[in-house]
């Protein structure tokens, strides 16, 4: 499975995701794409195969992807301090590919209904519909 995960600012919750991806899926095939250079090469330290930051680098690992992974604001035009383009926030949301969201209620985008976890509790929830989808038992199938 071709997995893009996806950060911006300083890549602290993709160097998460990515770490705990290859911990669990060592095999899995990441591509890190920061909104700039510090998020890329935090997940890139983290174990991703491979990363690029921009935009066109985005939209293209969008269009290859066949699981995006990233906080919720990756798909909301202008969120995450503005590092996030209109034209990134389309290719993210039209992907074909399967997306999980981390529901980061901050930067003026609050989910209603979505109480403000830990970032373990956050993890531990999307390893889990990882495990899901790597073993094709989830709902999105």
């Amino acid at each position: 499975m071709k997995i893009t995960v996806i950060d911006a600012q300083g890549g602290g919750i993709g160097r998460n995701i990515v770490a705990s991806i290859k911990k669990e899926y060592p095999e899995a095939d990441i591509t890190a794409i920061g909104t700039n250079g510090i998020a890329a090469s935090a997940m890139l330290k983290a174990g991703a195969d491979r990363a690029a930051s921009g935009e066109n680098p985005f939209i293209v690992a969008c269009r290859n992807a066949e699981l995006i992974i990233g906080p919720i604001g990756i798909v909301i035009a202008d969120s995450l301090l503005g590092e996030i383009t209109p034209k990134m926030a389309v290719a993210a949301a039209q992907s074909s590919a399967k997306k999980l969201f981390i529901p980061f209620n901050q930067c003026g985008n609050i989910i209603v209904g979505v109480k403000d976890l830990s970032m373990k509790s956050l993890m531990a929830n999307l390893m889990e519909e990882i495990d899901k989808l790597m073993k094709g038992t989830s709902a999105c199938d």
